[in-house]
C-alpha cells in the first residue's frame, strides 16, 4: 500500500498542492498535519506511523515536510526500514530500498538542517539589527482580560495555579511571571 505524508506548517497554509502530488504517485491514503515540523509528535505523522505495515512504502513530497532535522529523518526512517516499509522522497528522488537511496537521505537530510540553520542565523541577525534601530518590540504580550478575577481566586485559595493558569489557557509559569508583575505594579490584596 502506498501511504502518503502531507504537512504544512500551520492551519492557515493550504496542502492542495501537496495532496495533488500524491494523488499523481498513485497514493492510497494520506496522513496530513497541519503543525510545525520542529518535532515528530505530531498527530498525523504518529497515526500513520503505527499504521504502516511491511511492505508499504511511505510518500512524501520532500523530506523537509517528513522531518526537520537529520537525527528526526533518520529515526523515522529507520522505524520505517525496521518494518520493512520503504519510504519515497518525491522531491528529491530517494528511495530507502536502494543503497544509493539511503545513502542521498542522510546527505539530504544534513543539507537541509544546515539550510534552516543558516536561516535562524539569519533572523536573529535581523532581529538584532531591528533592536538596535529600535523597530524590534518583540512578540505583544498576551491578552488575561479574566486575569485580575483568577488573580483574586487564587489569592484567596479558592483555585490553584494549575487550575488558573488552565482558566487563562496560558503555562503557569506565564501565570506566575504575571503575578509578579501584577504584585509589583499593584498593592497587594489582603485576604
Amino acid at each position: 500500500m502506498k501511504i502518503g505524508y502531507v504537512r504544512v506548517s500551520t492551519k492557515e497554509q493550504n496542502t492542495t498542492r501537496q495532496e495533488e502530488i500524491m494523488k499523481s504517485l498513485g497514493v492510497n491514503k494520506v496522513y496530513i498535519d497541519k503543525m510545525s515540523g520542529k518535532d515528530t509528535k505530531r498527530p498525523a505523522l504518529q497515526e500513520m506511523m503505527n499504521f504502516v505495515r511491511e511492505g508499504d512504502s511511505v510518500v512524501v513530497e520532500s523530506i523537509s515536510r517528513f522531518a526537520r532535522n537529520t537525527k528526526d529523518l533518520l529515526e523515522l526512517t529507520e522505524q520505517l526500514n525496521n518494518k520493512h516499509v520503504q519510504f519515497v522522497s518525491q522531491k528529491e528522488n530517494i528511495d530507502t530500498n536502494t543503497p544509493a537511496g539511503k545513502f542521498m537521505l542522510t546527505i539530504f537530510g544534513a543539507v537541509a538542517e544546515l539550510e534552516r540553520e543558516y536561516i535562524r542565523q539569519r533572523q536573529r541577525e535581523g532581529i538584532e539589527i531591528a533592536k538596535e534601530q529600535g523597530k524590534y518590540k518583540g512578540r505583544p504580550a498576551k491578552q488575561l482580560d479574566t486575569f485580575d478575577e483568577i488573580y483574586q481566586q487564587w489569592k484567596k485559595g479558592d483555585i490553584t495555579a494549575k487550575s488558573a493558569s488552565e482558566q487563562l489557557n496560558v503555562s503557569r509559569s506565564t501565570f506566575y511571571r504575571k503575578v509578579t508583575s501584577h504584585e509589583a505594579n499593584n498593592k497587594p490584596i489582603d485576604f
